[in-house]
């Protein structure tokens, strides 16, 4: 939305999935971003993206494990752990509709928006290391297609969870 400021200048707001995108965009060359619309409601999407301990690891491929390991507020520390053992620390801010993670190798980032009866959700991850652009370019049509996956399975846990005689 574009608007004019009680100065005078323009004025332009941004939802936090075109908010994700330029910070993809400004991140590297060749970061992987994926955006899809879901038909539930921003906040029960966002019960399920948000529970970083219990649901990341079975919505990202190649992650075993995340634990929160400090938190002050909006912002945290956690240490992601890969299926082969890889260990990397990030540090997180996580609030309503938006987590931005970043550690040495990888800096991560999930976006949702309320879009009329259901919402938008995007994510996005680029490399960090020297040449990072290069592995990225590399990388690219296996990203894509691994971001589409964490989106498959991003519905099936919201579905999972909404689940008749589940609690929410």
């Amino acid at each position: 939305m574009i608007g004019s400021g009680s100065s005078g200048w323009p004025v332009a707001e941004l939802d936090t999935v075109r908010r994700l995108k330029v910070i993809a965009s400004g991140s590297g060359q060749h970061a992987s971003f994926s955006e899809r619309r879901f038909d539930v409601p921003l906040e029960r999407l966002w019960s399920v993206v948000s529970d970083l301990e219990n649901e990341l690891p079975l919505i990202v491929s190649g992650l075993r494990s995340f634990t929160i390991t400090g938190s002050s507020g909006e912002r945290l520390s956690g240490e992601a752990v890969g299926a082969v053992g890889f260990r990397e620390r990030f540090e997180v801010v996580l609030r309503p509709g938006w987590c931005l993670m970043q550690g040495q190798v990888l800096t991560s980032g999930m976006a949702a928006t309320a879009d009329a009866d259901g919402c938008r959700f995007a994510f996005f991850t680029s490399l960090r290391l020297p040449g990072g652009a290069l592995l990225d370019r590399l990388r690219g049509p296996w990203s894509a297609r691994r971001a589409e996956d964490m989106l498959d399975r991003l519905g099936e846990r919201v579905a999972a969870r909404s689940a008749p005689g589940r609690p929410e």
